[in-house]
Parts: C-alpha cells; structure tokens; sequence
C-alpha cells in the first residue's frame, strides 16, 4: 500500500460532489499502475491511496459513511454553537449549477462565475443574452443573496474575441480586471446587463471584480459599477498586495471576497496546475492565514468572505471564522459538512484555531493542531 498526496483544482469535480482535498486533485503519480479497482481516496485529507489493505480500505469507507450523517446534521443558516453568523453560500459556474443550487439548502450564492457565457465564440454576448441569463439565476435566488464575479477571463481562460496577444507570463499578465480595461465595452456591456437583470428580480446582487491590485482599481470598478445602477460593489482579495492594504482597497467598496486559489498561487510563486508544487499551495499554509488575518483586519469590520476551494473543507471553515470571515461560499455537496462543522464550535475555540494554525512551523502541524481543539466525531470522521 501506498500513499500519494494530491493538490490542483478540482474545481469541477468539488461540483460534483466528488471528496478531493483542499484544492482538488490534479497529479497523482503512480495512480494508473495500481491493480485495477484498487485506489482509494480519502476526500478528507486529499490521500491517494493505490492497492489499500483490506483495513485501509473498510476504514475509508467507514469514515465516508460517518462523514454523510454528519452532513446530514448541517441544516439551516452557517452559525457557531454560541450564535455567532457566517453565511454559508454556493459557488456556480452554469446556468444547471444555479438552478440545482437553488433548490439546495444554501442562504444564497457567494461565487457566481459568468464565464460560461463567453467562451467559444467569435464574438461576445450580447446586452440582451446577458440580461436573460442573468435574470434566470437572480429569479432562482429570489429574496436570497447572489455575488457576481464579472468576467475573469485571460490566463488560462483566453477568449476569440478578447486576444491581445501572447504573454510569457499569462498567469501575471492581462487578466480579470486588467482585461476589463483594455477593453472597456466588454465591461460595460456586462455591468448593464446584470443591473438590468437585478431590477427585474428580488435578489440581492453583488457585484465584484477579479484581480484586483490596487486602491485606485478597486475604486474605478465600484465607480463605474455604481453607475451602471449596481448598488453593492466589491472586489476580489487574489493579489496579496490587495490583502495586505485591504483597507485601502476597499475605501469605495462595500465588500471583499477572498479567493484562496490565487492568492495562495500568488503569495507563494507557484503554479495551482503544478502537482509538484502540491505543498506549498495547501490550504494549510500558516503565511496564507497570517494574509488572510491581515485582509479581514484591514476591511475595519466591512464584510470579507471567502470564496476559493478551503471555503468547502470543515476545519479550514472553522479557522476561517475565527479569522473574522464572514460568509464561506463552496460546492454546493459541501455546505452540509461546513454547517455541522461550526454547530459543533463556539466562536472562541474557531479563533483559537486560527492561532494555532499561526502559530505552526508546517502545514502538518497546523492541521494537527486544530483536529486536537476540533469536536470528537468531527476529527474522527475528517482524520
């Protein structure tokens, strides 16, 4: 038996409902040798598990039983043993994804991803198309909260219509919101629509711009957002420039959103496609939580959620609240284990979480520390 630690992004496949880890699976060596059927994986510590013993094997499925009644606990509004709120919301990325959140036990969207409008045309979307797409997702949410993430494309999310040439460094170049400034009309045109669909719904829209650098960024996004007739305007936290001067950051915004993929991609110079930087970009990192503290503590008590894949693991969860966060927004499968997680815990054990994982030398010894301080059943089922 042997064991493979796996880290990417799993995006699609968290969707899904299939257990990965922290930010999904992307290379595992070693996997398409093992005897076929024998692979196992554990979702809770992202293990890879090829040719398990016949007690690795009753163990995991064991665990995979007690993980589901304990989902089946998280019901209802995202709140700590002692009463303290934190929204638990869903991620989309499609149209089928809103509607089949919709009817989850969700308190609303907190990453609605619009790309899918855009890629594999020509030309882009039209006001109109826009509009109409927009306005089924708001109508599934009504009364309930929906964020929106204007178009992140660039990087590796290149558009026909959108090229401006190639880049050495995609990842550092032209993307998000510096996309939306080379070509101005593509925001604009996104902006009309999703205040035209908000004026037709009883959603309560969100609005926010990716890759955001800097206080003047921030400012010129919630400007133009505002005018467009959005009135909750807001940026993502991906760059750690913007985290550590979040308060600046947000001066003219209402919002931040922590999106933990980038900003972990980002903080530690290494690719989330790269397997082999796996350890740097868990979700574990002490440096990732220091940011995260320093952004929450910047934005002087204006709402900062997350939003990147840690949002959906039930301890990061619980050091996330004691890190002063106020909404975790994740694959819908994952709410259930998210709310059972911090009914579990007060709001005073979470912050003593978070210390310990500051407190840490390694990500190992940050998650160890905190299955010590988590509830008993909660740390058996996770490992």
């Amino acid at each position: 038996m042997s064991s493979i630690v796996v880290l990417g992004a799993g995006i699609m496949a968290t969707a899904l409902a299939t257990p990965l880890s922290d930010n999904g699976l992307v290379q595992a060596a070693g996997v398409l040798s093992a005897a076929p059927g024998r692979v196992g994986l554990d979702g809770s510590s992202g293990l890879v598990i090829t040719d398990p013993t016949p007690e690795a094997a009753g163990s995991l499925v064991a665990r995979d039983r007690a993980r589901i009644e304990l989902q089946a606990d998280g019901v209802g509004p995202g709140t700590t043993s002692d009463g303290h709120r934190v929204q638990v919301l869903a991620n989309v990325g499609t149209l089928d994804d809103a509607l089949l959140a919709s009817r989850a036990d969700v308190e609303g969207v907190g990453l609605f991803r619009t790309e899918f409008l855009f890629p594999d045309r020509e030309q882009p979307p039209s006001v109109a198309e826009q509009t109409e797409a927009y306005t089924r997702v708001f109508d599934a949410f009504a009364g309930r909260k929906v964020v929106v993430r204007t178009l992140d494309a660039g990087a590796d999310k290149p558009l026909a219509f959108a090229n401006l040439g190639e880049e050495a460094n995609p990842a550092l170049g032209v993307r998000g919101l510096r996309l939306h400034r080379e070509l101005r009309h593509l925001l604009d045109d996104q902006l009309e629509a999703l205040a035209a669909a908000r004026r037709s719904t009883s959603a309560d829209v969100w609005v926010m711009a990716p890759m955001v650098a800097t206080p003047s960024e921030a400012s010129w996004f919630a400007a133009l957002g505002r005018a467009a007739g959005l009135p909750t305007v807001g940026t993502m936290i991906e760059i750690p420039a913007a985290a550590l001067r979040s308060g600046q950051v947000l001066a003219d915004c209402d919002f931040a959103s922590i999106g933990t993929n980038d900003l972990s991609q980002y903080l530690f110079a290494a690719d989330r496609m790269d397997g082999r930087l796996a350890p740097l970009l868990s979700g574990w990192q002490p440096a990732l939580w220091s940011t995260i503290r320093a952004c929450v503590s910047g934005a002087a008590g204006k709402p900062v959620g997350i939003c990147g894949e840690i949002a959906g693991d039930p301890l990061l969860a619980l050091v996330a609240t004691g890190a002063g966060v106020s909404s975790l927004s994740m694959a819908t499968a994952r709410t259930g284990l998210v709310r059972a997680a911090l009914r579990r815990h007060d709001l005073a054990t979470c912050t003593a979480m978070l210390q310990a994982v500051l407190d840490a030398d390694s990500p190992e010894e940050a998650r160890s520390a905190v299955v010590t301080l988590a509830d008993r059943e909660l740390a058996l089922v996770l490992g």
